[in-house]
């Protein structure tokens, strides 16, 4: 696979959504430009030669678990998913439209997309995805600190609602409260590093009904800190124990160095992951008791 990489303009703020993304690990390769510019052409320019992938990974592993999701709740209503880290709308593209990840590519890094403006972009984005709709489609909301990509997928019609705030920093505000209080799912497949428990803390505290979190984690990262945050609120975290999934390549040898000496610290083995040239992530996927009763982890992954 050769692919990569969460109605309207508004976008609310708390602090300043234009600052670093967060804090990149020493030893991994900051690509905070990417991430608030006005469209995502940048984006597919600079992770398709690293091959970014996890965003195709996710795709059918949160399409299975909204259709599970779906049936722990008696409404017609589409499941809400709050993608986290959403930057401009890639996950809510993936789960809602006839799309996979190479279409995105190419349809960004296309000549004719190079040659629109913004504007221009938007609207041929707009009848894009609105040709590939499909029919079971979810309600997303998107969070992110970048609030140009939080304004670029609102407008090209991925998300519902987004918000540009970041919870590590500020509380939620009351319009982000009252738009995820229903939400089902919760997303991340770009952004678990740069976060700590005080964001799922912050949300959590206001979700009315048990959510589940799918989570695609580095294996450089320790996530036991947003486990234990989740168990406090009746959530069983498991760990995809059956494989990993490749995130993007390594951008230098010096990267690599330090994804092995993370990944040996945790405890894990590199062999054959980010020895062979690549990060990986592992599924983490936390839900009430009786729904991982109900729903067995090994049913909501692919086939490999």
């Amino acid at each position: 696979m050769s692919s990569a990489r969460n109605t309207g303009m508004e976008a609310s703020a708390a602090g300043d959504a234009r600052t670093s993304r967060t804090h990149v690990p020493s030893g991994m390769t900051s690509f905070d430009h990417i991430y608030d510019q006005p469209d995502p052409r940048a984006y597919f320019r600079a992770l398709g030669p690293l091959d970014y992938q996890v965003p195709h990974h996710g795709q059918n592993i949160f399409r299975r678990a909204l259709t599970a999701c779906g049936q722990t709740v008696r409404t017609a209503d589409p499941v809400t998913v709050l993608d986290i880290c959403c930057s401009y709308g890639i996950n809510a593209a993936l789960i809602n439209h006839e799309v996979t990840l190479d279409d995105l590519y190419s349809h960004y890094t296309s000549p004719q997309a190079t040659e629109l403006t913004t504007a221009e972009l938007i609207k041929w984005d707009r009848s894009y995805y609105a040709a590939r709709r499909r029919h079971d489609v979810a309600r997303v909301i998107g969070l992110d600190m970048s609030a140009n990509a939080i304004s670029y997928a609102r407008a090209a019609g991925l998300l519902d609602e987004g918000f540009a705030e970041n919870l590590e920093t500020a509380p939620p505000s009351p319009a982000l409260l009252r738009a995820a209080r229903h939400t089902r799912l919760i997303t991340i497949t770009g952004g678990a590093t740069f976060l700590s428990d005080r964001t799922f803390q912050r949300l959590l505290a206001g979700v009315h009904v048990p959510a589940w979190v799918a989570a695609f984690v580095l294996r450089t990262t320790s996530y036991a800190s947003i486990a234990a945050c989740l168990a406090s609120h009746g959530l069983v975290t498991e760990k995809a124990t059956t494989h990993t999934f490749p995130q993007r390549r390594f951008t230098d040898a010096d990267e690599q160095r330090y994804a092995i000496q993370a990944v040996t610290a945790g405890g894990e083995d590199p062999y054959g992951k980010e020895a062979d040239g690549y990060f990986h992530t592992t599924l983490h996927l936390s839900r009430p008791p009786e729904d991982v009763r109900a729903f067995p982890l090994t049913d909501l992954m692919p086939s490999l």
